[in-house]
């Protein structure tokens, strides 16, 4: 049975991965930066943050296929990820799933994407055989936004296909499980993942209302009101600049199309932004 390894093991994605592929009958390797956040029952756990070539190396020996969730965003995260896909070449790894983001270009609007499509190429040039799982904004990221009864920024009235983290993960592990069984190699293959349809904020915030009973509104901003709106956060250049292309990304249209991968991964439909909240409620 190929040794399967999952980073970020103990976060949001690669957690329910995790959970998933034990489903399933794999008891993969976690890769966690806190030994004392993994599960009790993990027998097989290594130590090693992104940029630490040593443990990194340490980690991966003897991996054939590996999930790499995306590193947490830092303005240091494309050197985290070109040193951590060295080592993972370096230690033997077969195959790599990486989870990237829909549309990512060196010229995307959205910022943060521009450094996912860095990373895909460092892929490339590994010499590993790559899955790249495209995803889009997390629904779950605008019932978030949404917490305080608004979503404000400059988005217009550009749409978002969303796609929920359920659903960023349940394709993940369709492709480990093929990987571990042999039925398919998934090697080159870039999956866009989107929810079944691309919403306005207006929609988001109209949808969230009607869903949750608790009034959120659309607030549009300019580009210029977005950075005054958030500097009294104190945040570095970087940061602020993704907060704000987060909008204007999906004002260009950038992020609108509608895709049928998840279903093709994991054979259900995926979820919508009310199917989200009603989950999070508890109905259905």
């Amino acid at each position: 049975m190929p040794i399967i390894a999952v980073t970020g093991a103990t976060g949001k994605i690669g957690g329910m991965v995790v959970d998933l592929l034990r489903a399933r009958g794999l008891s993969p390797r976690l890769l966690v930066r806190d030994a004392s956040r993994a599960p009790q029952w993990a027998d097989d756990v290594a130590v090693a943050e992104y940029g630490d070539r040593p443990a990194v190396r340490a980690a991966l020996e003897g991996v054939d296929a590996l999930l790499m969730v995306s590193a947490a965003e830092s303005e240091d995260r494309l050197e985290q990820h070109r040193a951590f896909i060295a080592e993972a070449a370096a230690a033997g790894v077969r195959h790599v799933v990486y989870t990237s983001f829909l549309a990512a270009s060196p010229r995307a609007t959205f910022t943060l994407s521009r450094t996912h499509w860095h990373t895909e190429q460092a892929l490339r040039d590994s010499g590993m055989a790559f899955t790249f799982l495209r995803d889009s904004f997390y629904a779950d990221f605008f019932i978030e936004l949404a917490a305080e009864g608004a979503i404000t920024g400059p988005a217009g009235q550009g749409r978002v296909a969303a796609v929920a983290r359920d659903d960023v993960a349940a394709c993940a592990a369709a492709v480990l499980l093929d990987l571990a069984s042999g039925k398919g190699d998934h090697a080159g293959a870039a999956y866009d993942l989107t929810g079944p349809e691309a919403f306005t904020m207006a929609q988001a915030a109209q949808i969230i209302s009607e869903v949750t009973g608790r009034p959120v509104t659309y607030h549009e901003e300019t580009v210029e009101e977005a950075y005054a709106s958030r500097a009294h956060y104190g945040a570095a250049d970087w940061e602020v600049e993704a907060w704000v292309s987060t909008y204007t990304a999906i004002a260009s249209g950038e992020l609108s199309a509608v895709s049928d991968d998840v279903e093709r991964l994991t054979g259900r439909q995926p979820l919508s932004l009310a199917d989200v909240l009603r989950q999070r409620s508890g109905s259905r």
